[in-house]
């Protein structure tokens, strides 16, 4: 196929790049642990860790995990938020020589059992706050080992008044749990001073990560990602972003959490091959509190979704930071809205620099360039070593400018998903290409356009409405702060176009967005329904849930 994209490459970005720099994540792991030893890796509140004490705690706990009989390639659950022991987790597992199985902290009991026994996890880390959870379901899975974390293990005995008020302010909301087998993880770091992490046998084709699909489309699926994926989507994003090392030390942003594979990739582990410091935040919901904690550092790297961003400029004290410092914002995990997109710009002097992925290509595939100067409403180009195609329902490649499905090739996407051969074969074609269900157009230039998922799409009277063209244009007007839309079934077109819209300004009334749509919607794109909302369901990482209020409807 013709690689048409490659002419729109902003000069100095390569068309591949070399994945076999690194035998293993691993290898990319202690490597940087060598070579930035007396940097500081994270900060989580106001606490320092430096790579030189990464580097002996996930020793420490790798040796312990390894003391346990654990069989090479075993499967290790993490269940952790933004804390400092989820690198040190993370590293520890695979330099043990196990897979990291990244699990959502606010899982309910029914989903961290559906995980827990489809990745036939032997052991499981968890914060002190969730174990509950764990307590409910453990009977049922292959869990042996559970490790407990509290969020002062690693704050050091001086924390602060603030940080100490926090900790014991979280105390208080642990919930009461038992389990017998459970052993601390200062327990774990000590016993496993006394012991030595045996290097393991790695290479570019053992499991990674089982990293589980949101399961917005069905049922979770672990998504399979090898060494060699994590590294090519770590190698790709640098030689994109043009990242060049430096002496002076980037700052990331990792408000997203670690567990979803976004935030695992561009910033854990670009960060850590950059030898970079990671900003640590637990809570990003807490928008005044991580005001504030933006305000301490010259932050340079900040991933983030589309509700995040528009959260932070609804907050007055966020326009009082010095953005001096900012270098790239990727905006990915859901799509960018240009009035959002506009509005950062103006007060940040930096353009968000929109991407596409999932956790099927580790995750990025797609991204804009970095020196755009405005909002293209595409998902870019395809990012270096990586192909796209549009297929139409059988799988038969589109001339550009048609609208269909978009398959991406590369060396991130995964080797499938795990123990569910039939969902592979699904997903891929006989040359390699991931169907990403959604559908998207490919220009003359190369840059693609998703105009949404298949299953979200709404059909009025026999034309196709596309939630994110609907929901873009909501957003723009100044009286709206959140808005979801959906179909629902409708006797005369057979569905009509239904909006959940979250108020920014408390007079806003549904003759007046009706109105606004006039001008901005063709008649059958317009909303027949306005339903007002205190908030919308989204997930942890701030993406909002059509299927729950698709769900929601269908229930009434």
């Amino acid at each position: 196929m013709e690689k048409i994209w490659l002419k729109s490459y902003p000069e100095g970005v390569p068309a591949e790049i070399d994945v076999n720099q690194y035998r293993s994540v691993t290898h990319l792991l202690e490597e940087a642990f060598s070579k930035y030893a007396d940097r500081n890796a994270y900060v989580c509140m106001d606490k320092f860790l430096t790579y030189r004490e990464l580097d002996k705690l996930s020793q420490q706990m790798g040796a312990w995990l390894q003391s346990k009989g654990l069989h090479a390639g075993a499967r290790v659950a993490i269940m952790l938020p933004n804390v400092l022991q989820y690198p040190v987790a993370m590293a520890a597992i695979l330099r043990a020589g196990y897979a990291v199985v990244n699990v959502n902290p606010l899982y309910t009991p029914r989903e961290l059992q559906h995980q827990l026994v489809d990745s036939g996890a032997e052991a499981i880390i968890v914060l002190e706050n969730f174990a509950t959870t764990v307590e409910q379901v453990v009977a049922h899975t292959k869990v042996k080992q559970v490790i407990v974390a509290t969020m002062g293990d690693m704050l050091g005995t001086f924390k602060g008044a603030m940080v100490n008020l926090v900790v014991r302010k979280v105390k208080k909301m642990v919930p009461a749990y038992s389990l017998p087998q459970a052993v601390s993880f200062k327990r774990v770091l000590a016993e496993g001073a006394r012991l030595k992490l045996e290097p393991v046998k790695q290479g570019l084709e053992d499991i990674a990560f089982l990293q589980y699909t949101g399961g917005t489309t069905g049922v979770s699926k672990g998504a399979v990602l090898l060494h060699r994926n994590i590294i090519a989507n770590v190698l790709q994003n640098e030689a994109w972003l043009q990242f060049k090392q430096q002496n002076q030390q980037l700052v990331f942003v990792c408000a997203l959490p670690l567990y979803h594979i976004y935030s695992l990739t561009v910033s854990a582990f670009m960060g850590t091959r950059m030898g970079g410091l990671n900003l640590l935040i637990p809570n990003p919901r807490d928008i005044p509190g991580f005001v504030k904690e933006l305000a301490k550092y010259p932050v340079a790297v900040f991933p983030a979704v589309n509700t995040l961003y528009n959260a932070l400029l609804n907050n007055p004290d966020f326009a009082k930071l010095d953005f001096s410092s900012y270098s790239v914002c990727n905006g990915g995990g859901m799509a960018v809205q240009q009035a959002v997109a506009d509005r950062w710009l103006k007060l940040t002097g930096t353009p968000i620099i929109e991407g596409y992925g999932m956790s099927e290509t580790s995750p990025v595939a797609t991204a804009n360039r970095i020196d755009i100067k405005e909002f293209t409403g595409t998902i870019g180009l395809p990012i270096p070593s990586t192909d796209i195609c549009i297929l139409d329902d059988d799988g038969k490649e589109l001339p550009l400018g048609q609208a269909g499905e978009i398959a991406i090739r590369g060396p991130q996407v995964m080797a499938g998903y795990w123990n569910r051969a039939d969902e592979t074969a699904k997903s891929m074609t006989a040359d390699g290409f991931f169907k990403t269900g959604d559908v998207g157009v490919m220009d003359e230039r190369g840059f693609t356009r998703i105009v949404d998922r298949k299953k979200d799409m709404i059909i009025v009277s026999g034309f196709n409405v596309y939630p994110n063209e609907v929901e873009g244009v909501i957003a723009s007007h100044p009286g709206v702060l959140e808005v979801a839309c959906i179909g629902v079934p409708d006797k005369h077109s057979g569905e009509a176009v239904k909006l959940f819209v979250v108020r920014k300004d408390p007079a806003l009334t549904a003759d007046q967005l009706l109105d606004f749509c006039k001008h901005e919607l063709t008649a059958y794109k317009k909303p027949k329904y306005i339903e007002f909302r205190d908030e919308l369901p989204k997930t942890n990482v701030g993406k909002i849930l059509r299927r729950q209020l698709r769900d929601e409807k269908a229930a009434a």
